[in-house]
């Protein structure tokens, strides 16, 4: 039975005598006589609040499949609850419903693919990629003119990258939507980032870390000044462990300005700065500008040029604790990084405090999870010399037959004390910084990924998969 057209009632049952529907607190009378008189049936009410309302009319409609032939496009305003929509162009409820879908089964992406025969819709979800649907090419070019009006884009435009964004809401979820446009040979493929504003930030004891590992971010994030770098990959969560750190230190005795690109989640008390290049609010020119600010603890999004990090390593310098992001592969390379964007060795070695490197890993489905014995070809790839029981999901509903539910992060801290911070100023060598580092008790990712192996967290498979043994 499908949800009627006022999405404010939803049909549970429908006898020979009587439909019963479920309807939110407050609402309209004479829509339930409509259809008692359209019906010509009795109808049963089951009143819920507007919260569980929602939640069930959002599962109800991730639930729908979307069979459009239609290309008719619509051209009105998202709505600012998705969920009481009720626009009858099937364009708008193709994108609405992906929307809704994509939220409820928590993706972070969302990617239309044109090709020859046909487009493609996937959602990324825990990591990977996971097709929902197929759009014939008519109609897909509709669905993109829809997604260009909801961001603000040219709708004429097709021939060059377009980026845009979209907030809205669905049920009690606030989402902050990213849009990115590019043209290929079939047509232009969009990806859609999914924000979510009203989802709880992690504080540090909510990462996974190891209880080693979290005393020393707790003291790197302590720290009165100098640098703090995440390091990682696109998508491995630095943003995620910025804002528990900023979490950690927030105080009203402490002046907290970010600068970001884009503002991910607001946080109470912290002044939040976001990029506009267009204006020629650069990470640079906005850094510069919050000095002048007196700030206690700057976090900078992201360290991508020679400016921005002579900039960043002189704030350190002057009493400020700054935290940043940066695309290594492991924390004993950020300093060559640095290096290689032109900062002196003596301004890295009396700047830097502390580098983590991580990485997202799947967690195993709680449902179906199960024990087995490791081969030794997999004891082998993890570096180990002993045996243990290791565990894996054997897929069920709960997990959409994955074996996989939720992600939690694989870390390595690097603390530097004096001496590898003056070793730093006598070589520059990534091999001999870890060989001295391991020396003063520094854990390796492969390692925090062996001991979440051994605790059932995740899968060999899955730690082999993000970071490589010996690196």
């Amino acid at each position: 039975m499908d949800i009627l057209k006022d999405y404010r009632l939803i049909p549970v049952r429908e006898e020979k005598d009587f439909i019963e529907l479920l309807v939110p607190e407050g609402f309209a009378p004479e829509k339930v006589e409509e259809i008692r008189f359209l019906k010509g049936k009795d109808v049963k009410l089951l009143i819920l609040s507007e919260e569980e309302f929602a939640k069930e009319l959002q599962e109800r409609l991730s639930e729908q499949s979307v069979d459009i032939e239609s290309s008719e496009e619509g051209e009105e305003e998202v709505s600012s609850d998705l969920l009481l929509h009720s626009d009858e162009s099937p364009i708008v409820q193709l994108v609405n419903n992906v929307l809704i879908k994509a939220s409820t089964v928590g993706a972070s992406d969302i990617h239309f693919e044109p090709y020859e025969e046909e487009a493609v819709v996937r959602l990324r979800l825990d990591g990977m990629l996971h097709e929902i649907m197929k759009i014939n090419p008519s109609t897909y070019r509709s669905v993109v003119s829809r997604i260009k009006v909801i961001s603000n884009l040219n709708v004429a435009e097709r021939r060059v990258p377009q980026d845009g964004r979209i907030r809205v809401r669905i049920g009690r979820k606030d989402l902050d939507i990213r849009v990115s446009v590019v043209p290929t040979v079939f047509g232009e493929r969009v990806v859609l980032r999914l924000l979510d504003k009203s989802g709880a930030l992690l504080s540090l004891g909510e990462l996974g870390l190891s209880a080693e590992n979290e005393e020393r971010l707790r003291r790197l994030a302590e720290k009165p000044y100098g640098i703090v770098l995440i390091t990682g990959p696109t998508g491995a969560g630095k943003s995620t462990t910025l804002y528990a750190m900023l979490l950690h230190v927030k105080s009203p005795t402490k002046n907290i300005i970010t600068i970001e690109d884009p503002v991910e989640y607001q946080i109470r008390g912290v002044s939040q700065i976001q990029v506009n290049p267009k204006v020629g609010l650069t990470f640079a020119s906005g850094l510069r500008s919050i000095l002048r600010q007196d700030p206690d603890v700057i976090m900078v999004g992201e360290i991508r040029d020679s400016e921005t990090a002579d900039i960043a390593v002189h704030a350190a310098l002057t009493g400020h604790l700054l935290l940043s992001t940066l695309h290594t592969n492991d924390a004993v390379s950020a300093v060559p990084r640095l290096l290689d964007m032109g900062v002196e060795p003596f301004l890295v070695a009396s700047s830097i405090e502390g580098v983590v490197a991580q990485r997202l890993v799947r967690k195993i489905c709680p449902n179906c999870k199960e024990e087995y014995q490791p081969s030794e070809e997999e004891i082998k790839e993890l570096g180990l010399e002993y045996s243990f029981p290791f565990y894996v999901g054997r897929g069920c509903d709960m997990c959409l037959g994955t074996g996989y539910k939720g992600r939690t992060a694989i870390f390595e801290v690097l603390e530097f004390d004096e001496e590898l911070k003056q070793f730093i100023t006598q070589t520059q060598d990534a091999g001999r910084i870890r060989e001295v580092a391991l020396k003063k008790g520094y854990r390796e990712m492969i390692q925090d990924g062996v001991e979440k192996i051994r605790k059932g967290i995740t899968t060999s498979e899955e730690v082999l998969r993000v970071v490589s043994v010996g690196q």
